[in-house]
């Protein structure tokens, strides 16, 4: 079977070769044990929006294929990867070492043999405060009450009806899920774009807690500006469920 691990960067020069090691060595690993009888090959697939710091360079060293993005954007780097992985399952995880990567090759094993379609980390499971600020924390709070309130009748099929980390770019699934899913967003929103599709489209989804970490480098992302774009999506994407429920000739359906 074959695999791959997305990983978007912009500027990650200190971290991607330590993501991306840490990465093959379980998945060698993993190779050897639980995967033993059909190992996976696994593609490193890094998408570069235009790095000015040798990020790039350092990917193709580590063993990964790069792929330069130059229009910006956390969800338009994960597009043009997710349309360029070859692999029957896709990975995902940050260039700048806070996902736990090691985690990944028995992830996979479990949306096997469970047959599930998708899977996203939980990162406020096992928090460590130095990995998030108290702003970013406050975001996440907020946002994930919109989701919990606004798009509760789609979280029926969730542990206790909740989704506890809308905004996590940790995920699993098969490739076969884009084709039921419709991604728009190049910006931040993807991250609950997707698991939004992911839910509404009825797919096989679990949540699993993760440990996130303290990331290496500066952060990139601004707390409020971001917030409030994510913020203004989950708003206008109810609405237009809403009037896809209205549409649809299904009694079973209403908004």
């Amino acid at each position: 079977m074959q695999a791959s691990l997305i990983v978007p960067t912009l500027n990650e020069a200190a971290s991607v070769a330590h993501v991306l090691g840490t990465f093959r060595a379980a998945a060698d690993r993993a190779n050897a044990t639980i995967f033993a009888r059909d190992p996976i090959d696994w593609e490193l697939l890094v998408v570069d929006g235009a790095s000015t710091d040798g990020t790039a360079e350092r990917a193709a060293a580590a063993g990964a294929r790069v792929i330069v993005e130059p229009r910006r954007g956390y969800g338009r780097a994960y597009r043009t990867g997710f349309a360029a992985a070859k692999g029957d399952v896709i990975a995902t995880a940050d260039g700048d070492a806070t996902y736990p990567v090691e985690t990944i090759p028995s992830l996979v094993r479990r949306l096997l043999d469970e047959g599930l379609d998708f899977l996203s980390g939980d990162r406020m499971a096992y928090l460590d405060r130095a990995a998030m600020t108290t702003e970013h924390r406050v975001g996440n709070a907020i946002l994930n009450r919109f989701v919990q309130v606004a798009y509760r009748r789609y979280l029926e099929s969730l542990p206790g009806g909740r989704l506890a980390d809308s905004q996590s770019g940790f995920w699993i699934f098969r490739r076969s899920a884009l084709d039921r899913l419709t991604l728009t967003q190049d910006g931040m929103a993807l991250s609950e774009e997707i698991k939004i599709e992911a839910l509404v489209r009825g797919l096989r989804f679990v949540e699993v807690p993760i440990h996130y970490g303290e990331r290496w480098g500066r952060p990139k992302l601004s707390s409020w500006r971001d917030g409030l774009e994510n913020l203004a999506f989950l708003y206008r994407k109810r609405l237009a469920l809403a009037r896809e429920d209205r549409a649809s000739p299904r009694a079973d359906r209403a908004a």
